[in-house]
């Protein structure tokens, strides 16, 4: 390497975080490899099969917690955040609260971020590159992941002082809660770092309490197979019946633990437009959305984070929050009308839905 001198190197650092913000992210942070402990709790969750059907978590061995593992000769991670909020708390809980509302979790309401992200974290790539460029015989490597590849990148991000791990496992920033995307550049680049970030949930145990399947089980341990974002995004079967009920309205993702979570009344408003919801997905009834077709959801979901699930499981998740809601003939011929095109995983969760709007009011 040929950069060495350490006050280049502190330019560089205050340089790359400026060009960041520049780019839009909202912080920019500097860490060092050394993920043993993170290493040890991602094991532990493998080992009791918090993870699932994620079989990915596990499928790369260490190369998720060991960086130069995945990019030879990396020393440094630059961690980057970016705010994605488009809404108020309020309008969360209003929307939750309407049990015929189709609640989308907010970071899928506009454009997909990973590609957005990887398009900025270049373009801050190329800034550095061409930086470091100027130096006589720089030998570097730079690689940008947006959960694209098998980093643990809240782990990293904690590491680089953009925030602590939270007691529902999210990445929390003190002055700006933890409504926002991450990523991240492998360098070998020998950057002077950046102060891991102190832990300030105290006693607060809110988001254990506000979770709609337990799915906390305990602080810092999230059992994905309870949680509503894997049944309704990662798991591709059937969801298991003892846990419908508890899904309410919520058709794609989860939010409640961090509406609930006191540090995000500090949350700002995103200022990119990109995150700015589409085709009114903060605001569409559950009857609507049912009644698409799947030209009409892939049409709606274009460059979006939704299209990911497809649409058997698009309307698996519907048929779900249908039989959540209040008794109406209205959602009973949406059910009715739908079961005679279905799949079969949709026909089985269509006829649940069913069943349970042909219950008395008082079983709701």
């Amino acid at each position: 390497m040929a950069i060495s001198n350490q006050q280049q190197l502190a330019a560089l650092a205050l340089n790359i975080k400026q060009w960041g913000q520049q780019l839009g992210f909202a912080q920019v942070g500097i860490s060092d490899t050394d993920l043993t402990e993170a290493e040890k709790h991602l094991q532990h969750w493998l080992e009791k099969g918090f993870h699932g059907e994620m079989d990915y978590m596990q499928r790369h061995g260490t190369k998720r917690s060991r960086p130069a593992l995945l990019q030879e000769g990396t020393v440094r991670v630059i961690s980057v955040r970016m705010d994605y909020l488009s809404e108020s708390r309020q309008t969360m809980n209003q929307a939750l609260d309407e049990p015929t509302a189709a609640y989308i979790s907010r970071y899928a309401l506009g454009r997909d971020y990973h590609k957005m992200m990887r398009q900025r974290l270049q373009k801050l790539i190329d800034r550095i590159q061409a930086e470091v460029a100027l130096y006589p015989d720089a030998d570097f490597t730079l690689r940008g992941f947006v959960d694209s590849a098998p980093v643990l990148e809240k782990a990293i991000a904690e590491k680089a002082g953009l925030g602590w791990i939270g007691k529902h496992s999210n990445l929390i920033n003190r002055s700006a809660g933890s409504w926002f995307f991450l990523g991240e550049i492998y360098t070998n680049l020998p950057l002077p770092t950046d102060d891991k970030t102190s832990a300030h949930c105290g006693a607060c145990i809110a988001c254990l309490d506000i979770c709609p399947t337990q799915a906390i089980v305990a602080p810092y341990q999230v059992d994905a197979r309870r949680c509503v974002s894997y049944l309704t995004i990662e798991l591709h079967g059937s969801i298991p019946e003892p846990l419908r009920p508890l899904i309410g309205n919520r058709i794609y993702g989860c939010d409640d633990c961090q509406i609930i979570c006191p540090w995000n009344r500090f949350a700002n408003l995103s200022t990119e437009k990109d995150f700015n919801p589409r085709h009114r997905l903060n605001s569409q009834q559950l009857v609507e959305v049912f009644a698409w077709s799947e030209q009409e959801f892939l049409a709606k979901t274009e460059g979006s984070a939704i299209r990911r699930i497809g649409y058997e499981r698009w309307l698996r998740n519907i048929a779900v929050a249908l039989g959540n809601a209040p008794h109406s003939p209205l959602i009973i011929e949406a059910l009715q009308t739908k079961h005679n095109h279905a799949s079969e995983i949709v026909k089985e969760h269509i006829l649940w839905a069913l069943a349970q709007q042909h219950k008395p009011p008082s079983n709701q």
